[in-house]
């Protein structure tokens, strides 16, 4: 009896010790399960994109765009068929070059990356959610229509989304939407969507980047993000707006350390437009594109926000740099 009940209680404690582990130890008020889901929902990351997240379309076969407009780079490999029809394209196009050749390479690695993740949640609806930075998984198929989520967290929250991880799955969203509690589009950087098979948007203004296991088809509608593919990207009369992750792992901010948010917000925005005059610059001359024009209108935008959200944009400069010249020289 002596020698058997150590040997019991030391049993018992590795049963119960494994028990906590694997998150099957009870809870009388279930706040450690709650705390851990919240911890979880806290460390989603963004994939780690590498180049291939400064392409804003990379297909595997091809890419075909009919009077639709594309902000960024257009990849395809191992093919090399981009087919443009009423379609001017604000970037580079790389029909099978060695850039569009380690993009897709490293965009296979992403999408093996987020295979990987375990999810936060298993959902079965998207239609009217309200949700915090997480990874959510779908079994199968995700379908919505006129259907609007809500992405509410901090500005460098990361929402994951995974479609069909039981093996097969497909996206498809019609009149969909995905905005903030404000009702605004929420970052693009901060959205990503992994799908086993194809993507389907219609008439939708989505925001997020796709890693698709099979075809994405956009029409209508708009699309802030970047849709890559395992087989082909089709877009018809839709306004792809690229999300630039760098070609750091992970992607995402270019913030110094220590620098205010807002400022680098506005800052990263400057770059962006000064990406936007690079390639309008390159294009043809005569009458402005549309995508020239869209351009304009992302910085008049740009302009407008930093000055009223009180953040260090190019007006608030000018307006308290003129102003300070006119009290000199009405000093003087």
């Amino acid at each position: 009896m002596n020698t058997r009940t150590p040997r019991i209680l030391l049993l018992a404690s590795v049963v119960a010790l494994s028990a906590v582990a694997c998150g099957t130890a009870p809870s009388a008020t279930g706040e450690a399960s709650a705390a851990a889901r919240s911890q979880f929902a806290m460390a989603a990351t963004t994939p780690p994109f590498g180049t291939s997240g400064s392409f804003a379309i990379l297909a595997n076969t091809a890419v075909t765009c009919t009077d639709a407009t594309i902000i960024g780079d257009v990849g395809v490999s191992p093919g090399n068929a981009i087919a443009q029809t009423s379609c001017p394209v604000t970037g580079a196009l790389h029909p099978n070059d060695a850039a569009a050749t380690q993009a897709y390479a490293d965009f296979l690695v992403a999408y093996d990356a987020v295979a990987a993740l375990p999810c936060d949640q298993v959902l079965t609806t998207l239609d009217g959610l309200t949700l915090a930075p997480g990874t959510y998984c779908f079994d199968a198929a995700a379908t919505s229509t006129g259907g609007v989520l809500t992405l509410d967290g901090p500005a460098n929250g990361s929402w994951i989304f995974k479609i069909g991880t039981l093996g097969t799955g497909a996206l498809t969203g019609t009149n969909f939407s995905v905005v903030t509690p404000a009702g605004t589009p929420p970052a693009c950087g901060n959205v990503t969507w992994w799908t086993a098979e194809a993507v389907t948007l219609t008439d939708s203004q989505f925001v997020g980047n796709v890693l698709s296991g099979a075809a994405v088809t956009l029409t209508r509608g708009t699309f802030a993000g970047n849709a890559h593919s395992k087989a082909g990207v089709t877009i018809t009369g839709d306004a792809v707006i690229g999300c630039n992750m760098g070609s750091t792992p992970g992607g995402g901010s270019t913030c110094d350390e220590g620098e205010d948010e807002d400022d680098c917000e506005c800052r990263e925005e400057d770059g962006e437009h000064d990406d936007d005059h690079d390639g309008d610059r390159d294009s043809h001359h005569g009458s402005k594109s549309s995508s020239h024009e869209m351009s304009e209108s992302k910085q008049d935008k740009h302009h407008d926000r930093c000055d009223d959200d009180g953040k260090k944009g190019h007006g608030e400069k000018d307006d308290r740099h003129g102003g300070e010249k006119n009290d000199r020289r009405g000093n003087g």
